[in-house]
């Protein structure tokens, strides 16, 4: 699983395009094993790896707010994501369900932000999955008068949205 690389005899980890390959076989052995008529092509993003699922059966995996897909996905990670670079995740998407969900997501975060820039009143959004949360805090970040922050335990974890208290008010 692991390459001793040429320099400073760390651990590094395989070639990207390599796990995407182990990904896309896991996936499609889970997806086979489990009976459905799809398929999963993984290619190499900015993200890391992104796996397509394609198939007849893409309704399944999307039921219930894409609880199935997102399960996939944890598992993938799971099994691969130490293997990743830094910063790098895998990523399952059918339908394009991810990219539509992100771009909800970044349209409310950015309905979020001008409400609290109105009304100086924190905005809280509800439960969230780490991955929703991470769209929002990066789609706010570049925001220099805003402030996000994760709070709350396990699903029942948020992300709050507030003005940044300025040093001269203090």
């Amino acid at each position: 699983w692991w390459r001793l690389p040429r320099l400073w005899g760390t651990i590094t980890p395989y070639p990207m395009q390599e796990i995407c390959t182990k990904t896309e076989a896991l996936a499609n052995g889970i997806l086979q094993g489990a009976g459905f008529d799809l398929r999963a092509s993984a290619v190499e993003s900015e993200q890391g790896c992104l796996l397509s699922i394609d198939g007849p059966d893409n309704g399944l995996l999307l039921n219930q707010g894409g609880e199935l897909l997102d399960a996939l996905q944890q598992i993938l990670n799971q099994a691969f994501g130490r293997d990743l670079p830094k910063g790098q995740r895998i990523v399952c998407d059918a339908d394009n369900f991810r990219a539509a969900r992100e771009a909800e997501l970044r349209a409310m975060a950015q309905h979020a932000a001008r409400q609290v820039r109105s009304t100086s009143s924190s905005f809280v959004f509800g439960p969230m999955d780490s991955n929703e949360r991470r769209v929002i805090h990066l789609t706010l970040a570049e925001e220099s008068d805003l402030h996000t922050e994760s709070i709350g335990e396990g699903n029942a974890r948020r992300l709050r949205v507030s003005l940044k208290v300025s040093a001269s008010s203090s």
